[in-house]
């Protein structure tokens, strides 16, 4: 077994998933958009200049530039905007856990409209992930959780898994951190604008919203990412994303630590059947690689 593997997997699933806490702080005391145009800002002069520290430049192939825009429009400024927007509503567990479905959504969208097979592990995975979020919404709704919010999380989960069918992997194969700093300043135009536009800059300036403001910035934003992209080049994408496995058992655990957000018997239900299927599903393209 590569230790360091499972260590960076581990790793890279605990600090993405975290991020749906420190986003709900942030927005407790911000605009939810213009924090996050800021925070894709100075993510982005991080990451550019690091990448020309490290000898990589703009000069970027077709297909690169394609991700760039693509994934600046849809994970940065659609994914993540909609999600900071609905934190104002659900709570971090239900939005990370929302989140936490879209290997599934990619899996079943490739099924049904790119003709990508799936083997009958895969398809049972994505039974069992449309079970567990049942259980979840069901006893949510019952509970009266906020529509606006849960839609948010839902389209967000979809554009993203629809930018992931669009844009190829190996796009983005070369000049990493660069590629990373500009789909951030992709992210920060298009949220500023939409931030100048329908938020008013009241801010309250405290502590919780400084030290959350600067660990998305540092950890979700750009640690998280460095390790995602050297855990594919140790063990492949495939390998990689069977880590996406943990995210909803993680979001779940660090809001209740960190905001004591309740931990409702369904919820625990439903994140362990989601966990199942998205492993199933993993396994299943991992064994058709």
């Amino acid at each position: 077994m590569d230790l360091r593997s499972v260590g960076m997997g581990l790793a890279f699933a605990l600090m993405w998933s975290s991020a749906f806490t420190s986003a709900r702080m942030i927005v407790a005391d911000a605009p939810p958009l213009t924090a996050l145009s800021v925070r894709f800002l100075i993510s982005g002069l991080i990451g550019v200049a690091l990448a020309a520290a490290l000898g990589q430049r703009a000069r970027l192939t077709a297909g690169q530039w394609r991700s760039v825009l693509i994934f600046g429009l849809s994970q940065n400024a659609l994914y993540l905007g909609l999600n900071f927007v609905a934190m104002q509503w659900v709570e971090a567990s239900l939005a990370a856990i929302i989140a936490s479905t879209m290997p599934l959504l990619v899996a079943l969208l490739g099924w049904l409209f790119r003709g990508h097979s799936v083997r009958p592990l895969g398809i049972a995975g994505l039974i069992a992930g449309v079970i567990g979020v049942a259980i979840i919404m069901g006893a949510r709704l019952e509970g009266g959780v906020d529509l606006r919010g849960v839609a948010l999380c839902g389209i967000a989960a979809v554009a993203l898994a629809i930018a992931t069918l669009t844009v190829s992997a190996a796009s983005s194969s070369g000049n990493v951190l660069m590629i990373v700093g500009l789909r951030m300043f992709v992210g920060a135009a298009v949220l500023g604008v939409f931030a100048v536009a329908l938020e008013d800059w009241q801010i309250a300036w405290t502590p919780r919203l400084g030290v959350a403001f600067a660990y998305t910035t540092l950890v979700p934003g750009l640690i998280a990412t460095w390790v995602w992209f050297r855990l594919v080049a140790r063990i492949g994408p495939v390998r990689a994303a069977t880590y996406h496995f943990l995210n909803p058992f993680f979001g779940v655990i660090v809001a209740a630590a960190l905001l004591a957000e309740p931990l409702r018997w369904a919820d625990g239900i439903g994140v362990a059947v989601i966990m199942v299927g998205i492993l199933a599903v993993q396994l299943s393209r991992q064994r058709g690689a």
